[in-house]
């Protein structure tokens, strides 16, 4: 690993946090979900372990600012949890065998969407240095899509999953929209705020 990696690395703060754990956590217990979803397994251990899936994604966040143990590691590995665990919750659940299964077509805009996203939040890392934290829309959107999966692993009326499916579908271009306003206008303010003039006090064309 290059001096440049570690040094960007060690910038993202404290990795080995009570927080972060828990969103690695998350990663692991979505392997034997995603497995149990494929084998049509019981549905009594899909929800223990998704449950607790969803306990780690409520507590993260919340032991973070208790505990004064926000890092930008917390900012980076709580979206992609999320994002990979639904991706793959999704995958299982278009892929098997059994019905009712999910269309391909809403793991595609999911895939995508998630893609763009992380594209954009690199590109504002290389430029300002910081890593933005998830915004609430992009949590309401996951929380559909979770409903989505709940719904279908339930075997749900087709009327009732294809109304989830919509409702997630909106959400999701919701919160896109939210974060490519986000991302032009931090990317906008970017070359102001890195220069030193624009923060300088004694500076006479900016401070009174």
């Amino acid at each position: 690993m290059s001096d440049s990696t570690s040094h960007s690395l060690s910038d993202l703060g404290r990795f080995w946090t009570m927080p972060n754990m828990l969103s690695m956590f998350r990663l692991v217990l979505i392997i034997p979900v995603t497995w149990l979803i494929l084998q049509d397994g019981p549905l009594f251990w899909m929800m223990i372990l998704i449950l607790l899936a969803v306990a780690t994604d409520y507590f993260d966040g919340r032991i973070a600012r208790w505990s004064d143990s926000v890092s930008d590691w917390g900012k980076l590995l709580d979206p992609l949890a999320d994002k990979v665990g639904g991706a793959m919750v999704i995958a299982a659940l278009t892929f098997r065998e059994s019905e009712p299964s999910l269309p391909f077509w809403f793991i595609a805009v999911m895939i995508v969407r998630d893609l763009v996203i992380l594209g954009g939040g690199a590109i504002l890392r290389t430029k300002t240095g910081k890593i933005v934290m998830s915004l609430w829309s992009g949590k309401v959107a996951v929380t559909a899509v979770a409903i989505t999966a709940l719904a279908a692993l339930l075997k749900a009326d087709t009327p009732i999953l294809e109304f989830c499916i919509w409702a997630s579908v909106v959400l999701l271009a919701y919160s896109f929209v939210r974060y490519m306003a986000r991302f032009f206008s931090i990317l906008r303010d970017a070359p102001a705020a890195s220069d030193p003039a624009a923060s300088d006090p004694a500076d006479p064309k900016t401070g009174s």
